[in-house]
């Protein structure tokens, strides 16, 4: 975190902290909790929506898990606070993997499904299980006590505060280390993902796990809170106002996490009052008015596309003040608000106004010794000499009726480049894609370095050896060039999340060295001044480097590049092909996918050709170049 954003966190601690001596209403005081309570939830639900990508329904069942869990510890067992602070989150994270495990072999809609059929689930459960939960009676739940002495609302307001800012700091450290990243590498692009060696399947679950163990703790203070709990109380419309708020504050963002679980526990309330509701329409429609001039000043918006939210806002307004009264309204209200907020501000009120004051580059830290950037490349295959690094043979990978490789067998010698060619739709990717475990070849067998891959997952085959780039580039957009190469370093850390949590010495060496090396390899392909450039703001060629930085983060000893130099100027060909050379020179051995022949033909050591599924020729590049099956292959017709 930078020193303004601390600064500004602390006085906001500080704010809240001291509102029990400047708001002498309990009812205020009771609501400022609840909004703390929520955002702890939203901390957690971020990490599922925000940075996996993720639809969840389910999270107001798990909040409701960790409130039962709470009040059945103290209604049967008379439990002290600190164990059912442990347990409740202990037991909701337990039934976050139950939920995750099954659900997360799903995607979308399916997903979205499964998690609302949890919710609804845990509340019939709840309802009916009256042995354990008293059912629709519901459980009293006194405010808790600390060696005898009863929290006050003012003391268990404190408490709620504290373990607010904690949650914020531990998921802010979880969301910064190499865990976030391999998140958020989750949403950018589950292919990418693992064929770095970040498990998809793996690292969803893990985050959701994470996230139900934070619900938990926020329906543990929710119990106390309230002092009262029912099964009414965590139905679909909470889990909807859980998303929305999410959705509306602004996703990866913490003060995003908090704005929206205020906007669900003060909007409603709000609209019950018009002359509040007037005064907040009012200050809206300046905001927004400002903030459009801003934004077409700065040539960040157009006139245009700021029209419809000026005229928005302005119209509520005016609005408010024809009403006289809002009861009839207020539910319409509410819709159309939050149908604007969704609509035209996808990345949330949090993410609107980040995007309008700091667009400029992250900074990274640039003290790294870059005269060791070479350094920084695979030690894998150093010492390794000789023989054939990858042997396939026999593969058939079949969809269906049709054969996208047939028999094909391939030898690849170590410590060379050898080259895949073919015409459109001859296989190679699909060659690619077998060899890096996207398919699993319906026959043959494939050997990497002695050992069969067939069957193995991509993250294990990346572990393994192999790295890759893509025909279609597969950046993790949203973060910054540095933190692509970091996500390729992952398997580099030992520190779990005990170590993040806590900012562990072994935390912090790792990630320092991965800073240091990934700014190495940026450096390596020339993109060292753009480490803290967002990747989807890179030029398309520039986007082909930076994977190429990325699979070298992996300590390959096999590297395969699928058409590298596509939308590259002659200069930017001239500069990959001086690196491909140089990463042969370190003992890394390339498979390269390449339309531009006059690259495959000064750089390759061997050449195989592909069309239609079949090896029609093999060899050094100049006997292949002037093979007739391979001329026939490219031009449609013999040669003369």
């Amino acid at each position: 975190m930078t020193r303004s954003n601390i600064l500004f966190a602390l006085i906001g601690l500080v704010l809240l902290a001291t509102a029990p001596f400047y708001l002498h209403n309990s009812y205020y005081i009771h609501m400022i909790g609840t909004i703390m309570i929520y955002a702890i939830l939203l901390f957690g639900l971020d990490i599922v929506v925000g940075y996996t990508g993720q639809v969840s329904l389910g999270h107001a069942g798990l909040f409701g898990v960790g409130s039962y869990t709470a009040g059945v510890l103290f209604f049967k067992l008379g439990a002290p606070l600190w164990v059912i602070l442990i347990a409740s989150v202990g037991v909701t994270a337990i039934f976050g993997a139950i939920l995750a495990l099954p659900a997360l072999r799903v995607t979308g809609p399916y997903l979205a499904m499964v998690t609302l059929a949890f919710g609804t689930i845990v509340q019939i459960l709840i309802n009916e299980m009256t042995f354990l939960t008293e059912g629709p009676l519901g459980i009293k739940v006194p405010k808790p006590a600390i060696f005898g002495m009863k929290f006050t609302e003012d003391g268990f307001y404190w408490l709620v505060l504290a373990l607010m800012a904690l949650s914020a700091l531990v998921v802010d450290r979880i969301l910064r280390s190499q865990l976030g990243r391999a998140f958020e590498a989750l949403r950018g692009s589950p292919v990418a993902s693992d064929c770095m060696g970040v498990s998809v399947y793996r690292y969803k679950v893990y985050a959701f796990v994470v996230s139900a163990g934070f619900a938990g703790l926020a329906g543990c203070l929710y119990a106390y809170s309230e002092q009262y709990i029912s099964p009414n109380t965590y139905n679909f419309e909470l889990t909807v106002l859980f998303l929305l708020a999410v959705i509306m504050g602004g996703r990866k963002s913490r003060l995003g996490s908090l704005l929206g679980a205020a906007i669900i526990v003060i909007l409603p309330k709000l609209l019950d009052d018009l002359a509040l509701f007037r005064s907040v329409a009012t200050t809206l429609a300046v905001l927004m008015a400002v903030g459009a001039a801003i934004a077409i000043s700065k040539h960040i918006s157009t006139p245009r596309k700021m029209a419809i939210p000026v005229i928005g806002t302005a119209a509520l307004a005016a609005f408010s003040f024809w009403l006289t009264s809002i009861t009839d309204w207020r539910l319409s209200i509410f819709g159309l608000m939050i149908l604007f907020v969704v609509y035209y501000l996808q990345d949330g009120i949090v993410g609107f106004f980040r995007n309008l004051l700091f667009r400029k580059a992250r900074s990274v830290d640039a003290d790294a010794a870059f005269d060791t950037q070479l350094d920084a490349l695979s030690q894998a295959a150093a010492g390794r000499s000789g023989g054939d690094v990858l042997v396939a043979q026999g593969v058939l990978m079949q969809f269906g009726g049709l054969k996208a490789l047939n028999m094909v067998d391939l030898r690849i010698k170590r410590g060379s480049i050898h080259g895949l060619i073919g015409p459109n739709g001859s296989g190679k990717s699909t060659m690619m894609n077998v060899l890096t475990g996207i398919y699993v070849p319906t026959a043959g067998s494939i050997a990497f370095d002695g050992d069969s891959v067939v069957g193995r997952t991509s993250s294990d085959i990346a572990l393994s050896g192999i790295a890759r780039t893509f025909q279609n580039v597969q950046l993790f957009g949203e973060m910054t060039a540095l933190q692509n190469v970091q996500v390729g370093l992952h398997h580099t850390f030992d520190s779990n999340f005990v170590d993040v949590a806590l900012n562990s010495s072994r935390y912090q060496r790792e990630n320092d060295a991965s800073v240091q090396r990934g700014l190495g390899l940026l450096h390596f392909v020339g993109l060292g001044e753009l480490a803290g450039e967002e990747a989807r703001n890179l030029p398309y060629g520039k986007q082909r480097l930076l994977e190429i930085a990325r699979a070298l983060a992996l300590d390959p000893q096999l590297l395969l590049l699928d058409e590298p130099a596509a939308g590259l100027t002659a200069p930017d060909i001239k500069e990959l092909i001086t690196i491909i050379r140089k990463i042969r020179d370190h003992g890394i051995t390339v498979i390269l996918i390449e339309h531009h022949m006059d690259v495959v033909m000064s750089i390759c050591d061997e050449v195989t050709v592909l069309d239609f599924g079949q090896k029609i020729a093999e060899g050094k590049p100049a006997a292949v170049q002037a093979d007739e099956k391979v001329i026939e292959a490219y031009l449609g017709a013999p040669a003369a």
